[in-house]
């Protein structure tokens, strides 16, 4: 299989909701999200700081085995957020108000060590971003030789948003 290929797992169970959603709406097909999270570059990370506070921060990430990934420095906020709590949520759209459809991703950040999975995902970060990135024992070193660590994020539940006709769906996986 390519590098590029996700394997989505076992197709989540769809539930919309009409309180806010228009009459006609109906959930969007689970292969048009995953197409939102695998085409989408950007994302926003939502983290808790330990005192409570939020913290949110821009970063690119990468959908692979149903399973969205992103990376970050040992020191950065969102990392000590992670540490201490590992729940978060990452949110992918085109940002319109009239069209398109948002995806919020919540669960929690696991290292993500696997000496199988980190080639499969510095190759998609070459790929899809033309980032370099070594695979080491624990992650990634980047182009300055630092050390860069990978986490990934098993949806809990995934939320979309439609926009034309207007709908909330949420996606709940099993185990």
């Amino acid at each position: 299989m390519a590098p590029t290929e996700p394997i989505e797992p076992t197709e989540p169970t769809a539930e919309l909701h009409k309180g806010f959603s228009e009459p006609d709406a109906t959930p969007p097909p689970w292969t048009e999200v995953s197409e939102l999270l695998t085409d989408s570059e950007m994302f926003w990370l939502a983290t808790v700081r330990e005192d409570g506070r939020p913290h949110v921060s821009p970063l690119p990430a990468v959908w692979l085995d149903g399973t969205l990934h992103f990376c970050t420095g040992a020191h950065e906020q969102k990392t000590r957020n992670l540490e201490s709590n590992p729940h978060c949520v990452l949110t992918a759209g085109p940002n319109r108000f009239r069209s398109g459809l948002d995806a919020v991703v919540e669960g929690d950040a696991v290292r993500v060590t696997d000496g199988e999975r980190l080639p499969r995902l510095a190759a998609l970060w070459k790929s899809k971003l033309d980032w370099d990135y070594e695979v080491t024992d624990d992650g990634f070193r980047d182009e300055f030789d630092r050390p860069v660590l990978v986490f990934g994020v098993s949806p809990a539940k995934v939320l979309a948003f439609s926009k034309g006709p207007y709908s909330q769906t949420r996606y709940r996986f099993t185990a």
